[in-house]
């Protein structure tokens, strides 16, 4: 039986130092009804999101389109980088890639973000088998998680996502059957 996970990783945000409330951006808002309008075709059965408001924000249009409460799950929340501010965001995520047991001061490692998201899917995937499911989450969490089934999902890949951006990955029980890009950015 196959299950369909749509990764949704969320729109443009807001930056403040609130990593939890950071709310979408007006550019993001609008994007977030562009990702409503593409999944309504696709018969989602359930939305699960990490608890950051802006990939809540991404995906509640679905809910709403749906009629189905949101379901939050902390496995699917962005890799903790560093508890300390980054002066230098691409090289400590560059870092971190080729690295994946290195963490920066208070932040999770690859390896570490990546069991996290892996024990997320996983009872998703049990949890919702034969279902489509709509994940709200975010970059590097995602692509952690697709590179757990299939390597060629890395930094490099990383590097060329949109925010936000839509894969669809189908699952055979809990082998990755298949991954497609459905956003597209008009």
């Amino acid at each position: 039986m196959l299950t369909n996970m749509y990764f949704v990783r969320h729109a443009h945000s807001t930056y403040t130092p609130d990593e939890f409330g950071r709310p979408l951006s007006t550019n993001g808002l609008a994007d977030a009804e562009r990702i409503s309008k593409i999944l309504e075709n696709e018969n989602i059965d359930i939305i699960i999101s990490s608890p950051y408001k802006r990939a809540i924000q991404t995906v509640e249009g679905v809910a709403k389109f749906i009629g189905k409460e949101i379901i939050i799950e902390d496995g699917f929340k962005e890799r903790t980088l560093s508890v300390k501010p980054i002066e230098d965001f691409n090289l400590a995520i560059t870092k971190v890639w080729e690295e994946p047991t290195f963490s920066w001061e208070g932040g999770e490692s690859n390896i570490i973000a990546q069991k996290r998201g892996i024990k997320a899917i996983l009872k998703v995937l049990e949890t919702y088998e034969g279902k489509n499911v709509t994940v709200g989450t975010h970059g590097n969490i995602m692509v952690l998680i697709m590179n757990y089934f299939d390597e060629k999902y890395g930094f490099n890949f990383w590097k060329d996502l949109d925010m936000p951006d839509i894969y669809k990955l189908t699952f055979d029980n809990k082998n990755l059957k298949e991954v497609n890009r459905i956003w597209n950015r008009i």
